[in-house]
């Protein structure tokens, strides 16, 4: 046993400074002191002179700068320079487009917790807040979606001018240039608060304040441009479009083969220099309204009027509508959300170069514009749209579920319903902690490439899921359109979400891991760029740097990853209260295992791991899950810990954490490289998978939440969404009633019992209501109170029916 005491001693000294990632002399020092111990105190001489001997073979080559550059970095070096696979232009400008979050800390393997709640609260302004209980409430009163969706196809005129007017269309361009000047945050409850009654308006006011000239102007434009156009963009005088995607250049935008020729021509009446375009575009969300079309295009100076460069690139200039040779084409129609939406062609359409987003200097430089301003717009519309969305059906699917009865229950007693309850309140929470942390960022300045792409995938997709239980416990309810329904329209325009910004299978396969391996790693493009310096010195010492950063890291996770395995992430350092501790220590456990997997990976698959779409999938699934909990956790950290959130925070994090180990047991089993597979599923997990889905117990008490009116949880959760009753408002009106039907349930319970157990032979509800006085069921008072339950119940279960002439197109 002596004989082995040196040898364990010094890997449970290597194990523990890798745990707490301790400076390799420090694991030395310590190493060197247990092995002197080991001597002192009887261990076997032999033994422990061969530990010392294999702790000096490892420490000399290592701590000894000038041996470790030549022995075992400057061949490293150059291996990995003839294994590291080429950067395309397009992957680069991708790569250095963005920024770096907290995201970067989930790549670690060691989450600094401390950095993500130390960020500031996000809260609006007074003069924010102001604006969204005034117009924002008054337009989303004025909101009439079946008009809009089924009669007119279009927003009413007399919503146009509002929206214009009270400068929706300029909710973050700066006052200086006639805008509201608002936050990221405050476009983000404006878009939520308005697709929570129409997504129609919604987008219509979304796309003005994302990706479109506005937001290109002000990061990129001339003075001049944002002088003159800004103002007439924020007032509407201008109404925005920008036209990118094609019938050949969909998710793979940099192929457009749009193209602009330099050349001379006619422009107010004078012979400028410029750009002839020919264009193609499809898509194009309020093209059919537009007055200034964004467009881009692949730009060429064939005779060499610019230069000596001949394909100058992807170029962005602002085309207005009645520029000769522009065509704005006839509506596209998608899945009955009349949104303005369509296509653009053009053939010799002349602008000057001063047309060009940011003039002659930014020639070329579209696709990097584009890439920057995108993640923002991607941070913003779409991940609020469906917090929107998915927050007013939660609250009103659990009010409506209360109020329907079926069998002498409501509905939400029924288990089954409440699995699709608990389901939507969990999505829910989870989706309004995820789009306001990322519209958070975007607002402290950040430009979140990898966190606007898991933002974009998983609130949309959430939110499909949310409105599909939703339909299901509505029945036909959901199904029957008409002004009473405020669930189908949502229903019918789910894919568009999932589609646009980027195809949700693209988005997962390819984007969020492809760039956050990447991106978000400590060190992988370090290594990168210091492997491409020029000068042989300084690259050497760069990389070298960098390089047993990495190795030291990765050794530290692997050791974690293990650990916390072994344990179920039962021990650790973690921040957090007695409840929430244990949900960062399993964080911190994914995070360790997410840097194995993308260690691994990159070294054994090298550049053939960007064509393994499902492994990236699967990983982007983990990192994805890793920043949804994060959000899920710094909301309730923000929000005061409430005790009454504790049902939907656990039920999204069990969610999470379940589907975490699936894509990690599904990435393991399917590892190209077997062996490695194998190997890889002893460190993460040596005892085998544990996580399961959220209980029924847990379901339970999620799906009561939704039901129960004046619940503190359940009030924050409709935070931010118009629930106010109204006539055009259905959703809102049954929300509303929940309070007084629950006040009313005693009674109702009192009174059928009575009528079941009576020989009473009147049929009609009043004439039972009448005889139900007479005997002493109830009182007068409760009579009153149960024909207004029944008004209400009717209220909230009755739909729409038509005249076949009135289902008849117009034209």
């Amino acid at each position: 046993m002596s004989i082995a005491i040196p040898f364990l001693l010094l890997i449970l000294a290597g194990a523990f400074a890798a745990y707490h990632r301790w400076r390799l002399a420090t694991w030395v020092a310590v190493s060197a002191v247990l092995l002197v111990g080991c001597a002192l105190f009887g261990a076997s001489a032999t033994a422990t002179a061969i530990a010392a001997v294999l702790l000096a073979l490892v420490a000399v080559p290592l701590l000894v700068p000038a041996i470790r550059k030549s022995l075992i970095t400057a061949p490293l070096l150059r291996f990995y320079t003839k294994i590291l696979p080429p950067l395309s232009d397009t992957e680069r400008t991708a790569l250095e487009s963005g920024t770096v979050g907290f995201e970067g800390e989930l790549f670690s393997g060691k989450p600094d917790w401390k950095q993500l709640l130390d960020l500031p609260r996000p809260e609006l302004t007074a003069e924010e807040q102001a604006y969204l209980d005034g117009p924002c409430e008054e337009l989303c009163r004025m909101v009439d979606d079946w008009d809009i969706t089924h009669v007119r196809a279009d927003l009413p005129p007399q919503l146009w001018e509002f929206v214009k007017k009270q400068g929706f269309f300029g909710l973050n361009i700066p006052k200086e240039y006639g805008g509201l000047g608002f936050s990221a945050l405050m476009n983000h409850k404006v878009i939520q608060k308005l697709a929570s009654i129409s997504s129609v308006v919604s987008s219509t006011v979304g796309v003005p304040n994302s990706l479109g000239p506005a937001e290109l102007l002000m990061h990129y434009g001339t003075e001049d441009q944002k002088r003159h156009y800004l103002p007439r963009l924020a007032d509407g005088r201008e109404v925005p479009c920008f036209a990118l995607t094609g019938p050949f250049a969909g998710s793979d935008a940099t192929s457009i083969p749009d193209y602009g020729i330099v050349c001379m021509g006619e422009w107010g009446g004078a012979q400028v220099l410029g750009i002839r375009l020919t264009l193609n575009k499809r898509y194009i969300t309020l093209a059919p309204v537009a007055t200034l079309i964004g467009v881009a295009f692949r730009m060429y100076d064939p005779d060499g009027l610019l230069g000596d460069t001949k394909d100058i690139g992807i170029s962005l200039a602002l085309v207005p509508h009645d520029t000769p040779g522009l065509e704005i084409g006839r509506r596209h129609f998608p899945l009955n959300t009349p949104f303005q939406n369509g296509p653009i062609h053009g053939r010799d359409v002349f602008v000057p170069l001063s047309q060009l987003i940011g003039g002659e200097d930014y020639a070329g430089k579209g696709w990097q514009m584009l890439m920057e301003c995108l993640s923002i717009g991607r941070s913003i519309t779409l991940p609020s749209t469906a917090s929107g969305g998915s927050k007013m059906a939660a609250v009103v699917t659990g009010a409506y579920a209360r109020i329907r009865k079926q069998f002498g229950l409501s509905i939400g007693r029924f288990e089954g319903v409440q699995e699709a309850l608990a389901r939507i309140a969990g999505k829910a929470y989870a989706i309004s902690a995820l789009s306001e942390a990322t519209a958070a960022a975007v607002a402290r300045g950040e430009n979140p490439a990898v966190p606007s792409t898991i933002s974009k995938y998983h609130c949309t997709e959430m939110g499909r899921e949310v409105v599909k239980d939703a339909m299901d416990i509505h029945g036909g309810k959901g199904i029957i359109l008409g002004p009473r329904n405020y669930l189908g329209r949502g229903w019918q325009a789910t894919p568009i979400s999932i589609t646009v910004e980027g195809a949700n299978i693209m988005t997962r396969s390819l984007m969020i891991f492809g760039q956050g391996a990447i991106l978000c790693h400590p060190w992988v493009l370090k290594e990168m760029k210091a492997a491409q310096l020029e000068d042989p010195v300084q690259r050497l010492e760069e990389f070298d740097r960098y390089l047993f950063g990495h190795i030291g890291a990765a050794i530290s996770n692997a050791v974690r990853a293990f650990w916390f395995g072994l344990t179920f992430s039962a021990f650790g350092k973690a921040p957090g209260d007695d409840y929430t501790r244990r949900f960062y220590r399993k964080l911190n456990r994914y995070s360790a295992t997410l840097a194995v997997m993308a260690d691994t990976s990159m070294l054994t698959l090298g550049g053939k791991l960007k064509f393994k779409e499902s492994l990236s999938g699967r990983l982007g699934d983990v990192l994805s899950q890793l920043y949804i909990c994060s959000a899920m956790l710094k909301r309730y950290q923000d929000q005061g810990r409430p005790e009454s959130d504790r049902p939907l925070l656990a039920w999204a994090m069990h969610d999470s954490v379940n589907k975490i180990e699936t894509a990690l047991s599904g990435a393991l089993r399917n590892f190209p490289i077997r062996p490695v597979g194998w190997l890889l599923w002893l460190l993460v997990f040596p005892l085998g998978r544990r996580a399961q889905a959220p209980g029924d117990r847990l379901s339970r008490r999620a799906a009561s939440i939704l039901m129960t009116p004046g619940d503190a949880a359940r009030a924050r959760l409709a935070e931010g969404v118009f629930l106010t009753p109204c006539a055009n408002n259905p959703a809102g009106r049954i929300d509303s009633y929940l309070p007084a039907v629950v006040h009313a349930e005693p009674v109702e319970r009192k009174f059928l019992k009575a009528l079941k157990h009576s020989d009473i032979e009147a049929l009609e509800f009043p004439a039972q209501l009448d005889e139900g006085v007479r005997e002493g069921w109830i009182t007068a008072e409760e009579r009153v109170l149960l024909e207004q339950l029944r008004e209400m119940t009717l209220d909230a279960i009755t739909v729409d029916d038509f005249e076949s002439a009135e289902l008849q197109a117009g034209c």
